[in-house]
C-alpha cells in the first residue's frame, strides 16, 4: 500500500509483480491495487495480472480485469475467456466487455472458437454468443448437435440464438424439429420468439400448444401474430376472451391481435384497457397503437377516444403511447380540454396540450383553445411549457388570426428566451415567428 501511495513506479516495479503471487490473498490484493495506482505496464506485471484472472479471490479477478482493460491487453487469454461463465458478482459482465473489445485479436478469436466447441458449459454459452460471425458456418455441424444434445440449457439457448440468424433450409428444419420436441417452457419460448419472424406455418402447432403456458405463452402469442391466418386469428381471439389466460400472455396476445388489424380488434382490446393488471393495459394500448398507423374506422373512433382519454394517466411510462393513439382523433378533444386543468400529472398535462395542438386534430372548439396554451406557458414542467408554446405557434398558423392581448403574449413568449431548456426556447421562438408571420400577412 505504501509503495502505491509513494507514487514511484520504479520502486514498485521491482517487488509488486512477485507480491501479486503471494500466498496471502490480502497481500495479493494490495499489491495489485498498488500496481494499478502506479500504472505499471511491464511484461512481469501484465503476466501477474494474467495469473490473477484465475485467482480464487473474486476481488483479485476484478482487479486483474480492470487493470488489463486499462492497459489495453487481454492478458492470459484462456483465463479471460473462462471468466465468461464466472458466477461471482461483477465478473461475467466485465469479462464480456473485455472479450468484446479484443475478440478480433487472433489469440482471443481462436480461444473463443475452442471454448464454443469444447469449453465448460457456462463459458461455452458466452463464447457462442460472442463468436465472430464468420465462424458460425464452419461450426454448423457441432451447433446442430448441440441443439438437442448439449446438457446445459444455457448452451442450448446460445446455440439457438446463433442458429436463428443462419438462413439455410436445413437449419430452419432443425430448429423447428427442436421446437416440436421441446419440453422446457423457457427454451420453447426462445425458439418460438426467434423463429416467429420467418412466418413459417409449421410454427402454428407448437405455438398453439404453448399458448396456455405462462412462461411460454407470450412468445406463442407473438408467433401466432407473426404467422397470421385463420388459425392464428382463432387462437388469439380465444386467448383474449378466456378469463383464465395469464396476464403476460393476455398482454402479448392483445398486442399481436392489434398488429394483425383484424376487424374486431378494437372491440376486443378496449375492454382490456380496464384490466386489473397494468401489463394487460400496456399490451392492449400497444395493440391499438399498431392499428392507429392505418387509422381507425369511423365507427371506432369515438369509442377509442373515450376509453383512452379516461385512462391517459393510468401508466406514466405509457402516456406517450396513448398520446400517439389519440393524435388525430377529433373525437378526443372535448375530453382532453377538461383534462388539461384537472390532471395533477405533468406528463398527462403535456400530452393533453399536445393533443390540442391544431397540427394533430381540430374541431369546432379549436378556435377557443388559445387560453389553455397561454395559461401553461409558466408551468413548472419543461414538457408542459414546450407543448404550450408549440400549441400557440400552431394555433396562430391554423386560425390565421392574431390573438387578443397579442403584446402581452409576446412579452411572455419573449421571457421564455431565458428558459434553461433549449427545446422550450425554440418553441417560444417558433411561436413568436408565427405571430410575426400572421401580422405581416
Amino acid at each position: 500500500m505504501g509503495l502505491g501511495r509513494l507514487g514511484v513506479p520504479e520502486a514498485g516495479a521491482e517487488v509488486l509483480p512477485a507480491l501479486m503471487d503471494d500466498d496471502d490473498p490480502w497481500v495479493r490484493r494490495r499489491a495489485s491495487l498498488a500496481s494499478i495506482r502506479l500504472g505499471l505496464s511491464d511484461r512481469e506485471v501484465v503476466d501477474a495480472y494474467g495469473r490473477l484472472l484465475g485467482d480464487p479471490d473474486y476481488h483479485l479477478r476484478i482487479n486483474a480485469l480492470e487493470a488489463l482493460q486499462e492497459l489495453g491487453v487481454p492478458g492470459d487469454v484462456p483465463a479471460l475467456v473462462r471468466l465468461l461463465g464466472d458466477p461471482a458478482h461483477g465478473i461475467e459482465g466485465r469479462a464480456w466487455a473485455m472479450v468484446r473489445v479484443f475478440r478480433e485479436d487472433r489469440d482471443v478469436e481462436a480461444e473463443l472458437v475452442r471454448t464454443a466447441q469444447w469449453g465448460e458449459d457456462a463459458a461455452r454459452a458466452g463464447a457462442l454468443l460472442l463468436l465472430p460471425e464468420q465462424h458460425i458456418e464452419r461450426l454448423l455441424p457441432s451447433l446442430l448437435r448441440d441443439l438437442t444434445d448439449a446438457p446445459s440449457t444455457e448452451v442450448r439457448r446460445a446455440t439457438v440464438f446463433r442458429l436463428a440468424s443462419v438462413d439455410r433450409p436445413e437449419v430452419q428444419d432443425a430448429l423447428l424439429a427442436a421446437l416440436e420436441a421441446e419440453r422446457d417452457p423457457e427454451m420453447a419460448a426462445q425458439l418460438l420468439y426467434l423463429l416467429a419472424r420467418s412466418g413459417d406455418e409449421r410454427l402454428l402447432g407448437p405455438a398453439s400448444r404453448w399458448l396456455s403456458k405462462e412462461s411460454a405463452g407470450p412468445s406463442a402469442a407473438f408467433t401466432l401474430g407473426s404467422v397470421g391466418g385463420k388459425t392464428a386469428t382463432k387462437l388469439l381471439r380465444g386467448a383474449l376472451t378466456d378469463p383464465t389466460t395469464p396476464a403476460c400472455t393476455l398482454a402479448a396476445a392483445a398486442m399481436a391481435y392489434g398488429e394483425m388489424g383484424r376487424w374486431d380488434a378494437v372491440w376486443l382490446l378496449l375492454p382490456l384497457l380496464g384490466h386489473a393488471e397494468r401489463e394487460v393495459y400496456g399490451g392492449a394500448l400497444r395493440g391499438l397503437d399498431a392499428m392507429a398507423d392505418t387509422g381507425f374506422r369511423p365507427w371506432e373512433r369515438a369509442a377509442v377516444a373515450r376509453a383512452l382519454v379516461a385512462r391517459l394517466g393510468v401508466a406514466p411510462t405509457l402516456v406517450g403511447v396513448a398520446e400517439r393513439v389519440l393524435a388525430g382523433l377529433a373525437e378526443a378533444l372535448p375530453g382532453v380540454r377538461e383534462l388539461v386543468d384537472r390532471t395533477t400529472s405533468p406528463l398527462v398535462r403535456a400530452a393533453a396540450l399536445s393533443l390540442l395542438d391544431p397540427h394533430n386534430a381540430t374541431d369546432a372548439g379549436t378556435p377557443h383553445d388559445l387560453p389553455l396554451f397561454v395559461r401553461h406557458l409558466d408551468d413548472v414542467d419543461r414538457w408542459v411549457r414546450q407543448a404550450a408554446a408549440k400549441g400557440i405557434a400552431h394555433w396562430v398558423e391554423e386560425t390565421g388570426t392574431l390573438p387578443p392581448g397579442e403584446e402581452r403574449l409576446r412579452d411572455r413568449l419573449t421571457a421564455l428566451d431565458a428558459d434553461p431548456i433549449d427545446s422550450v426556447r425554440e418553441a417560444a421562438a417558433e411561436a413568436l415567428r408565427a405571430l410575426d408571420g400572421c401580422r405581416n400577412n
